[in-house]
């Protein structure tokens, strides 16, 4: 069979050769073979599961980012900072890759059994993670409370814990992706503390 995909993404053919049509139209794109077959004869461009996954983390960083008010940052920058924070210009850096582990475990989790019951919920997990993450510095900041953004830490670790639990089972490189934010989350839940010891009266 000659499949023609009008798009730069490829099945590998070498997959398709040597098992069965439909474990390898599954593990490219995680769908119906029948639909992909309908679709592909059509000449659709097919989207594959971790564009998704990415793009949906992407867009929910993009909203998280334009929801933090102007006069929050200036109160944030007015705090006093604990003497060992020298690295506070990497921490959008460090975010970031934390994320980009996060986006990559979902994915595994998602090819592992795409479009089951039990998959779905875990990637509402992966959401709620995601959102209760972004909502620190939004609700913080909103409400220029470092009390605030401390338990949002705290619950940040709680979820990503449950979650590297949960999904070990199914893949363990989709549980150790998740150890990065296991670490740094921590470390900014503490950072916060500090700070509120060192402002208590912006607690």
């Amino acid at each position: 069979m000659i499949l023609k995909l009008h798009t730069p993404l490829e099945i590998d053919y070498r997959l398709v050769q040597t098992c069965n049509y439909s474990d390898a139209i599954k593990l490219f794109y995680g769908c119906n073979p029948k639909h992909y077959r309908a679709r592909a004869a059509k000449g659709e461009v097919m989207i594959r599961s971790w564009m998704i996954i990415g793009g949906v983390a992407l867009i929910l960083g993009g909203i998280g980012g334009s929801l933090v008010p102007p006069g929050g940052v200036k109160w944030f920058r007015r705090l006093r900072r604990p003497y060992w924070l020298t690295f506070e210009s990497l921490i959008p850096l460090i975010w970031t890759a934390v994320f980009i582990c996060g986006a990559w475990s979902a994915y595994i989790v998602w090819e592992h059994d795409p479009g089951s019951r039990k998959t779905w919920l875990l990637m509402g997990l992966y959401l709620l993670l995601e959102l209760v993450t972004l909502s620190y510095n939004s609700v913080m900041l909103t409400l220029r409370s470092l009390k605030a953004g401390t338990i949002i830490g705290g619950i940040g670790f709680v979820i990503g814990a449950i979650l590297a639990i949960l999904v070990l089972p199914i893949s363990v490189w989709a549980s150790v992706l998740l150890v990065p934010y296991l670490l740094w989350s921590p470390v900014g839940t503490y950072t916060t503390w500090e700070l509120m010891r060192l402002n208590p009266q912006e607690v």
